[in-house]
């Protein structure tokens, strides 16, 4: 008796040089977004894949699995920008709302709470009346820009970061502490200022305004 099996192998390894993923042959990408273990892209047509190792559900699929392959998020409207965190992801859609999902450490997904979520939510706040443009995510931190105003929340930097004696070697939020927000908070720069560009590291941000 001959028996016959079909398996189906996937390769978890580092790649040394670029390599085209094989699912979005074709697709026409605009935008990519990178985290600590898990990748984002959005197409031309505004859909959503995301990719990586399972993260306190940072990949959107409402349950905890790795996704070895580019999986389409179907539960988002159009998309415009994306953002990788360390564990979290946020997602811009063209209606200028903004939706975050995964792990919510220090609050980083700015939804008002520390409570894990394992599908997008939209972020609401100051965002429920004015539309957000930017968004960027540093490893536990977020910052967004609406109206030309730049909003941050998450982990402020406190309980030490990388040291021996245990001092805050954060601030990233710019609010003039290290304490964490589960809210977006106004990060004041004073008058006739515009936010056009917002970037996260891992516990700093830059921003790239223009003075009116």
């Amino acid at each position: 008796m001959l028996l016959s099996i079909k398996i189906d192998i996937y390769i978890l390894c580092s790649e040394y040089t670029p390599r085209l993923i094989k699912k979005l042959e074709g697709i026409k990408v605009k935008k990519v977004a990178a985290g600590l273990l898990h990748s984002a892209c959005i197409d031309e047509t505004g859909s959503l894949f995301i990719f990586g190792e399972k993260v306190e559900t940072s990949l959107g699929f409402g349950e905890a699995k790795n996704a070895t392959m580019p999986s389409m998020i179907n539960s988002l409207p159009y998309s415009e920008e994306v953002a990788c965190g360390g564990y979290h992801t946020c997602v811009v859609t063209r209606g200028g709302e903004l939706y975050t999902w995964g792990s919510n450490e220090n609050g980083c997904l700015g939804i008002g709470s520390t409570d894990v979520f394992h599908v997008p939510e939209r972020v609401q706040g100051p965002f429920l009346k004015s539309s957000v443009c930017k968004v960027s995510c540093g490893w536990k931190h977020t910052a967004a820009i609406s109206d030309g105003k730049v909003f941050t929340w998450g982990w402020g930097g406190s309980y030490g970061t990388f040291s021996e004696d245990g001092h805050s070697s954060g601030g990233q939020l710019g609010h003039g502490s290290d304490v964490d927000y589960i809210k977006p908070t106004m990060v004041h720069f004073g008058e006739n200022v515009k936010a056009l560009q917002i970037s996260c590291g891992f516990n700093h941000t830059a921003a790239i305004f223009e003075y009116m």
